[in-house]
C-alpha cells in the first residue's frame, strides 16, 4: 500500500514540474561577438559614418614672406589669431624676404603632410617647379596677398588678397584730381617695394596707367626700398640730392613704411611733407593715418592685411570638398586728410 502511495506522489510531483516549466521563456541567445549584423542594418551603419564629422584638426602649413613692415606684422598676426579661434594647427615659417627659405619651407611641409599650404610669395617669379612638387604630394595651396606668375592656374586653389594693380590706379586717380589745376612739368619720385615683388610691379603698373592721361606728368625717380622705413629714409635722401628745379614735387611710395621714412628726409632736407611735395602712400597704417591728419601725408590708399579669418574659412572649405573662386578681394577704402582722424581709432595696426 506504501509503495503505491508513493509510486502516485512521485508522478503527480513529475506532472507539476513539468507544468511549471512550461511557463518559464528561454532566454534569448547572447549573439556573438564578431557576427555581422544583418544586411540592411549594415548599409544603415555605413551610410551613418559616412555622414558624421571625424573632427579631424585641420593643419595649415603657413610660409610667410617676411617681416619687413607694420602691415606684414599685421598680416602675421592676423594668421595666428584666426588660426586659433577657428581651432586650426598653424606651422608658420618665416622666410625673411628670402624665396631659397620659402622653397624649403614648403619641402618641409610636404614631409610633415600638412593638409593645406598657404604661400605669401616673396617674388612672382619661379614657382613653377616647387608648386609641382605639392601639387604631386597632393596638397592644396592658397597663395596669400600677393601673386604667383605661373602658366598652370590649377597649381593653386585660390589666391587671398588686395588687388594691387587698382591700388595703384586709385593713387593716379587721387593726384590727377589733386592737380588738375597745376600746370605741368610735375615731376613724380617713386620708391618702389622689393624689386620683382608682385606689390611693386602692379602698383606701378596701375599707377602709370592713370597719370599717362597728362604727358607733362612725368616720374622722373624711381628705386626699390625694399617696403622699409630705413630704405624709404635712405632712398628719398638720394632722391632730394639733386637741384632745385629737377626736385620731385609728388612722392608715390608703395607702402606706409618706405613713405614714413622718406618724410623724415624730406624735413631733414628742410622741406615741408604734404605741401612742397605731394606724398601719396599705400596701406593704411595707424601711424600712416597720424601723419595724414597731420597733413605729411596728402592720401592713403588701403590695403587689408587683415586676411586670416578669410584664409582659415578658405581652408576648412578646401577639406569640406568644396569649390572656391580662383580669387577672393577684401573691400578697400581711400583716405584722405579729412577723413584721417576719425579712422585712426579704426585701424589695428
Amino acid at each position: 500500500m506504501k509503495k503505491l502511495f508513493y509510486l502516485l506522489f512521485g508522478l503527480v510531483l513529475i506532472l507539476l514540474l513539468q507544468s511549471c516549466t512550461s511557463r518559464v521563456e528561454a532566454p534569448a541567445p547572447s549573439p556573438a561577438l564578431d557576427s555581422e549584423a544583418p544586411p540592411a542594418i549594415s548599409e544603415w551603419l555605413k551610410s551613418s559614418a559616412s555622414n558624421v564629422n571625424p573632427g579631424k584638426t585641420i593643419t595649415l602649413g603657413f610660409s610667410q614672406l617676411g617681416s619687413e613692415s607694420a602691415w606684414r606684422l599685421a598680416n602675421t598676426a592676423s594668421v595666428q589669431d584666426a588660426a586659433a579661434e577657428s581651432g586650426i594647427r598653424l606651422i608658420m615659417r618665416n622666410a625673411e624676404q628670402s624665396q631659397s627659405k620659402q622653397f624649403e619651407a614648403l619641402r618641409s611641409f610636404i614631409e610633415m603632410k600638412v593638409d593645406v599650404i598657404a604661400i605669401a610669395p616673396v617674388v612672382e617669379s619661379g614657382w613653377e617647379d616647387i608648386l609641382l612638387e605639392i601639387k604631386q604630394a597632393g596638397i592644396p595651396v592658397v597663395i596669400l596677398d600677393r601673386s604667383v606668375d605661373v602658366k598652370d592656374s590649377s597649381l593653386f586653389v585660390t589666391t587671398i588678397g588686395s588687388n594691387l594693380y587698382e591700388e595703384g590706379v586709385r593713387a593716379g586717380k587721387y593726384l590727377l584730381d589733386l592737380m588738375r589745376s597745376q600746370p605741368g612739368p610735375i615731376r613724380i619720385a617713386e620708391l618702389q617695394g622689393t624689386k620683382g615683388s608682385t606689390p611693386s610691379i602692379q602698383r606701378g603698373e596701375g599707377f602709370r596707367s592713370i597719370i599717362k592721361a597728362r604727358k607733362d606728368m612725368v616720374i622722373t625717380q624711381s628705386a626699390p626700398a625694399d617696403f622699409t622705413e630705413e630704405k624709404g629714409r635712405e632712398v628719398m635722401r638720394t632722391f632730394l640730392e639733386v637741384p632745385e628745379d629737377e626736385r620731385p614735387q609728388v612722392l608715390f611710395a608703395h607702402n606706409d613704411d618706405m613713405a614714413l621714412g622718406a618724410i623724415e628726409s624730406i624735413e631733414e632736407a628742410g622741406l615741408r611733407p604734404g605741401v612742397d611735395i605731394i606724398v601719396i602712400s599705400v596701406d593704411g597704417s595707424r601711424k600712416a593715418l597720424q601723419q595724414l591728419a597731420a597733413g605729411k601725408v596728402n592720401a592713403v590708399v588701403e590695403c587689408n592685411p587683415l586676411l586670416g579669418p578669410q584664409l582659415m574659412q578658405t581652408a576648412k572649405e578646401i577639406m569640406a570638398g568644396r569649390t572656391l573662386p580662383k580669387r577672393m578681394v577684401p573691400p578697400e577704402d581711400v583716405f584722405t586728410q579729412e577723413r584721417a582722424a576719425q579712422e585712426i581709432s579704426k585701424r589695428k595696426f
